[in-house]
């Protein structure tokens, strides 16, 4: 990695600012998912081993740029405190003179959990002022929240200007690594599996990748406005009626360079016939008129995990189906499956697709989950992200 990491840094006793992602759900004043928090506890770990003064940080949500009850981090420092068997005490603010003291009171090898960066508007407003005031808290700065690298914020990219050096932490530095094999050197076949609602959500991912892939497998609702740009009839299922000219030159050029383009074979529609609603499995080619695909079919699913057992890397990112709702879950259950079953490198990007990994009960047996949505797609459309061009390049 060309960015300097953690492990590059001499940590003892110094104030590290550790800019970690804890937007997690939470209800009734509980955390109710805590995958991010426990995603970046080996950043957190190494560094109060190595006798750090933590600073951590993170923004919960959109209270606005004001203080907001419902935002307050402190659910995450008392699930925090949980998993690390210490006292991750909440400071009232993430500036001011107050929150320096106790950051100054820190011992060695202890953390303490700012209040909500979105509390002040210049968080997103990425304003140079409120950075030098988060730069002040700290004598080096770690990036470990790698769902959030994609905004130029004042905690992500202003903060960089004031502070002596910028590092990667050790989840980043695993995502950058995972991620940046698939567009420098993905093992070969590489099976690009795409899902989700729309095409324009994708698109620049697949240009991309196009451009890497041996393979690109698509379902969910995006599948449909391929499969009409071919030609084909889709019932009333969801079609992004402005893509389908991108939709086929999509095609055209995955033909053009001899990636296989595979959309799906067969389908679970619904369909409302005579004031009843049905569910059954159709042939694309005998696609209802007024039927609505709701999950990729068992042929489709055969034909996907052919693919993904032969390929030697494997990258998913969105549902096959309305995964939500069964009996529509199956397909994606499928697939999550034939990743768990892969022998390459298996890589799984979005959180739709990573509660699909969860629910099928495969977590431990996925080569690399990506903590990124936005971030995730962004860096695998060859977009430079924000906060990894922010820190400072090895010597």
């Amino acid at each position: 990695m060309a960015k300097l990491s953690i492990r590059d840094l001499e940590l003892q006793g110094k104030r590290v600012f550790l800019r970690a992602d804890f937007n997690v759900p939470i209800e009734g004043g509980e955390v109710v998912e805590a995958w991010r928090i426990e995603a970046t506890l080996p950043t957190i770990r190494y560094a109060m081993e190595r006798g750090a003064r933590v600073v951590l940080a993170s923004h919960l949500g959109r209270p606005k740029g004001k203080r907001d009850p419902k935002y307050s981090l402190h659910p995450v420092a008392r699930k925090l405190s949980e998993l690390l068997g210490h006292d991750i005490p909440l400071a009232p603010d993430c500036v001011g003179a107050e929150v320096k003291a106790l950051v100054d009171q820190l011992s060695d090898g202890r953390a303490l959990l700012l209040e909500n960066l979105r509390f002040h508007s210049g968080e997103e407003r990425n304003d140079p002022e409120f950075a030098r005031q988060l730069a002040e808290l700290a004598d080096v700065y770690v990036n470990d929240a790698f769902g959030a690298a994609h905004r130029a914020h004042a905690s992500i990219e202003g903060i960089t200007r004031f502070v002596p050096v910028a590092a990667a932490g050790l989840l980043l530095e695993r995502e950058l690594e995972y991620l940046g094999r698939l567009l420098t050197r993905p093992e070969r076949p590489f099976v690009v599996v795409l899902g989700g609602a729309k095409v324009s959500d994708k698109i620049l991912v697949i240009e991309n990748l196009l451009a890497r892939a041996d393979a690109v497998l698509i379902g969910g609702a995006m599948a449909y406005t391929f499969l009409r740009a071919r030609g084909e009839d889709v019932g009333a299922s969801r079609v992004e009626s402005d893509q389908l000219e991108l939709a086929r030159k999509l095609m055209t050029e995955a033909q053009a360079r001899q990636v296989a383009f595979l959309l799906p074979v067969d389908h679970v529609v619904l369909e409302r016939t005579e004031g009843e609603t049905q569910t059954r499995i159709v042939r694309t080619e005998e696609f209802p008129e007024r039927a609505i695909g709701m999950d990729i079919g068992p042929e489709t699913v055969r034909l996907f995990a052919e693919h993904i057992a032969a390929a030697r890397t494997v990258f998913w990112n969105g549902p096959l189906g309305v995964f939500e709702q069964p009996p529509f879950d199956r397909g994606t259950m499928e697939i999550a499956r034939a990743l768990a079953e892969s022998s390459g490198v298996t890589i799984v990007g979005g959180g739709d697709s990573l509660a699909a990994i969860r629910q099928a009960g495969v977590v431990e047996r996925i080569t690399h989950l990506s903590t990124g949505g936005g971030a995730t797609l962004e860096f695998l459309a060859g977009i430079e992200l924000p906060g990894v061009k922010a820190l400072t390049e090895k010597a």
